[in-house]
């Protein structure tokens, strides 16, 4: 249910709604606009009185909310969320980049790509100390001592980090190092995951499941949101499909499907999408002109080497070559990179 509030009612009144509304058993999301102070109550309708709530003072009227994601549609929300992550912002006018290797491997080689990555124009760091990988033999990550690594990038840097985290066990000690927790695309509905990060204080990049539609999508961010957490960018990274050309089947039209539904900031993974650097590039400008937020691209010293994703890599010459030719593309839809 949405309240919504007077263009003159105080915060009194305001404060006395969201009173009411928690003795009730609601959780309450109040969000000031320009003119009017909206509240957003989130619990079992059968408990609420709409005739108390209409007639208490300040108040000017109550719309359902239809959609089962609550508090990440437009419903409730109509302004786009801006993400922010100390000095970056997602979701504003500025495309937000993420670039760095797939998985931790040593911290010479991190470094290296970090300060690559920055001086092409990345704003964020990405990188896996924690691996979820198809096989029990294949490289894990480093775990704690990739996160180490991964602060003396940012130490060397200055950029945010973004890293996965696969465990509830893990989210605490995740968060004492990174600035955004990651959820993959396997643990898209892993729910007490879910519920865990949205206890935590570090905005989350939520990535679509490999056969997830767009609503299992939004619903696995309002569980995010329902516990506490409304700073959520959501990351498009291909689905699973028929074809076999391409690791995955990148879902261009779930980033204007989910701008139209969600207030939330979306992001696109070419690199997981396609799994060949080759088509990078073009899927990068195709999601920058559909209306995506951001990338987040794997790049790494030397491909053929890389423990994990090399052949989906780009070389730190080929991601400078593509900010470039981002920039275009970005000012032609109205943003800046």
């Amino acid at each position: 249910m949405i309240i919504i509030m007077n263009a003159n009612a105080t915060k009194e009144q305001i404060n006395n709604v969201e009173k009411k509304l928690f003795e009730l058993g609601f959780k309450t999301h109040p969000i000031s606009g320009e003119i009017k102070t909206v509240i957003g109550a989130i619990g079992d309708k059968r408990l609420l009185n709409t005739h108390t709530i209409s007639a208490m003072p300040g108040v000017e009227n109550l719309v359902p909310i239809m959609k089962p994601y609550k508090l990440a549609g437009r419903e409730l929300k109509q302004a786009p969320t801006i993400v922010e992550v100390g000095d970056v912002k997602i979701g504003g006018d500025e495309i937000v980049v993420m670039a760095g290797p797939c998985a931790i491997e040593s911290e010479e080689n991190y470094v290296e790509t970090a300060i690559k990555v920055k001086e092409a124009g990345a704003k964020i760091l990405r990188g896996g100390a924690f691996k979820p990988r198809t096989s029990p033999y294949a490289f894990q990550g480093l775990e704690e001592d990739g996160l180490k690594i991964m602060a003396s990038g940012r130490e060397a840097t200055g950029l945010k980090l973004v890293t996965e985290v696969i465990d509830t066990r893990d989210v605490e000690l995740v968060s004492s190092y990174t600035d955004i927790l990651q959820i993959g695309a396997r643990n898209m509905q892993n729910f007490r995951l879910l519920k865990e990060v949205g206890m935590s204080n570090k905005p989350i990049l939520l990535k679509r499941g490999l056969s997830a539609t767009i609503e299992e999508w939004l619903m696995a961010a309002e569980y995010i949101m329902a516990s506490g957490n409304l700073n959520i960018i959501l990351c498009e990274r291909g689905i699973r499909t028929y074809e076999t050309a391409t690791r995955n089947t990148i879902d261009m039209s779930a980033i204007p499907v989910v701008k139209e539904l969600s207030h939330l900031p979306i992001v696109v993974d070419p690199s997981h999408a396609t799994g060949t650097w080759k088509y990078v590039s073009a899927l990068s400008k195709g999601a920058i002109a559909t209306g995506a937020d951001g990338l987040i691209i794997e790049v790494h010293l030397d491909p053929n080497t890389a423990l994990c994703d090399g052949s989906q890599s780009l070389k730190p010459s080929k991601f400078a070559q593509l900010m470039s030719e981002l920039k275009p593309v970005a000012q032609a839809v109205g943003k800046k990179l």
